[in-house]
């Protein structure tokens, strides 16, 4: 079966990518098309047969990918895809916009629906100027979004928080497949119990749902030892605001990420997200999560067993839950027992089985 995998931009690294490369495992021979790739990317974007759009000429797109928003449709429409048997769109935005034949079936596996359109539209477009000068164009691309979610034959969603906005914005139907963890364990580590608390994230004023400010003011007050592993234009800023008893990485290999993992008291994890892959990273490692209870937390989260929920995003409840935490009733074993089906395994067996559902085969790479 020839298949192509789609996804909105090339120019970062975090869990949606680490998705991409899930499925290129499942897929090794299909080529990924985007709007843009930045060279910057280059050093993990390397393992695929890149097909940028018409885009990609304007090289100010490369690292300011956000701007050319407007003219995504575009590109993704511009793609022909008639020589495929599955071409599979990974998105949270315009990717899912591709148009294909009847003989070629399109899944979109979707990340959100494009959330600076629907569900975060408040925070992104807080600024009342911004918004009134927005206004056309997001009343243009909210038009384009709604008819483009239908092109689609299959959705699966990565989350039951995303199956709901799927449903709620697109009127569509979804399966969930849990992305799967692709960090792997080292064997023989030797381990070095650490007495903090770590945070993952990316650090860009894009990224203001996963609530690092949040983070770094809670344990700014609280003096308890935090280690942020995270890249991104805004990490300088949190780094200025930060305490001596916070710590920054930025850049780090999977080896070293895997070691922080491993040595931490638990994950703090305060923001909304659709699925939040590194809260299911720190389980495969059998560490609790201290986690905003709601969106994708729901999912990956066994209160009490291998994690904690506070009620609001705000420092005091944050602050409450890392003073009730007490990291001797939670059992390693039975966490990563739990953690298992956020496996590339179970990741595999699932989306092997939706694709036989739906009459389409992979066949076995020569």
């Amino acid at each position: 079966m020839k298949t192509a995998l789609v996804y909105d931009r090339i120019n970062k690294r975090g869990g949606a990518e680490r998705i991409l490369f899930a499925l290129h495992k499942l897929f090794p021979d299909a080529p990924l098309y985007t709007s843009v790739y930045s060279e910057k990317s280059k050093s993990w974007a390397k393992a695929f047969k890149i097909k940028p759009s018409f885009l990609q000429k304007i090289e100010y797109f490369h690292d300011n990918s956000a701007l050319a928003s407007p003219l995504t449709p575009i590109a993704f429409e511009s793609f022909t895809f008639d020589n495929y048997d599955l071409v599979i769109s990974i998105t949270s935005e315009a990717a899912k916009g591709i148009i294909t034949k009847p003989g070629t079936t399109h899944v979109c596996y979707c990340l959100t629906p494009t959330r600076y359109l629907w569900s975060g539209y408040d925070s992104y477009f807080s600024n009342k100027t911004l918004r009134l000068f927005s206004k056309p164009v997001v009343s243009y691309l909210r038009s384009w979004d709604k008819i483009a979610s239908q092109r689609a034959d299959h959705y699966v969603s990565i989350s039951n928080e995303v199956k709901k906005r799927v449903k709620k914005y697109y009127d569509l139907d979804s399966v969930v497949i849990y992305p799967p963890v692709m960090i792997e364990k080292r064997k023989n580590l030797n381990k070095s119990k650490g007495d903090y608390f770590l945070f993952v994230s990316r650090m860009s004023r894009f990224s203001y749902y996963k609530k690092a400010d949040l983070v770094i003011d809670a344990f700014n007050r609280t003096g308890f030892p935090l280690i942020v592993i995270g890249a991104g234009p805004m990490l300088e800023t949190f780094r200025k605001t930060a305490n001596e008893n916070i710590s920054f990485f930025d850049n780090l290999t999977d080896a070293r990420l895997a070691y922080y993992y491993e040595n931490c008291k638990a994950l703090v994890f305060p923001g909304l997200e659709d699925f939040g892959l590194v809260m299911a990273e720190a389980q495969t490692f059998g560490k609790p999560v201290i986690a905003y209870g709601y969106g994708g937390a729901l999912d990956i989260i066994a209160e009490g067993r291998t994690g904690l929920f506070f009620e609001k995003q705000t420092v005091e409840s944050l602050i409450g839950a890392l003073k009730k935490f007490d990291e001797k009733i939670y059992n390693t074993a039975v966490i990563e027992k739990h953690a298992e089906k956020f496996s590339y395994d179970a990741f595999k067996k699932n989306f092997e089985r939706f694709l036989e559902e739906k009459k389409l085969k992979i066949y076995p790479v020569k």
